[in-house]
């Protein structure tokens, strides 16, 4: 997977939760429409103790992450937001970043995860579908008023 090219846990104080943070601002503001991104949020959602944010950093600069939130009983683990830096898709970040995110879900008391995905992202459903996620519905105007999503789902076996 390249040099450094580990999943990584953010840890809540840690000394670099700022850098790390800003670096996937600043990736969310590239990647997303104004409207989509979590960028103005996104320190605030990541401090609730209900969430979590696993990333991939190379050579210093972080080129992907995931973002997931639960909550108890029988609601799903949610994955936020995630994305991976063009030029570093189609090596093996975003498989190691998806794995981490369910087995990170899977320590919670949660039946599923689920997830929104623009229909039109390709490799993004294919890589879904690859990891056992489920097409549930497909939501018009979830993005915008031309734009839906697949909301899309993986059950926990009851094991």
């Amino acid at each position: 997977m390249g040099s450094n090219g580990t999943v990584t846990e953010l840890q809540r104080n840690s000394t670099n939760w700022t850098v790390v943070v800003d670096e996937i601002v600043k990736m969310e503001k590239q990647i997303f429409p104004k409207h989509e991104s979590l960028a103005r949020s996104f320190d605030e959602e990541l401090k609730k103790k209900n969430s979590g944010l696993l990333y991939i950093q190379i050579h210093g600069q972080v080129v992907g992450y995931v973002m997931y939130a639960w909550a108890r009983g029988l609601l799903p683990c949610l994955l936020l937001s995630r994305s991976l830096q063009e030029n570093y898709r189609g090596q093996g970040h975003g498989e190691a970043l998806l794995e981490a995110a369910i087995k990170k879900c899977r320590t919670r008391t949660v039946p599923r995860i689920t997830l929104h995905v623009d229909p039109l992202r390709t490799p993004a459903v294919n890589l879904y579908k690859q990891f056992g996620f489920q097409v549930d519905t497909l939501i018009q105007g979830y993005y915008s008023a031309d734009r839906p999503a697949y909301r899309m789902y993986k059950d926990f076996d009851s094991k």
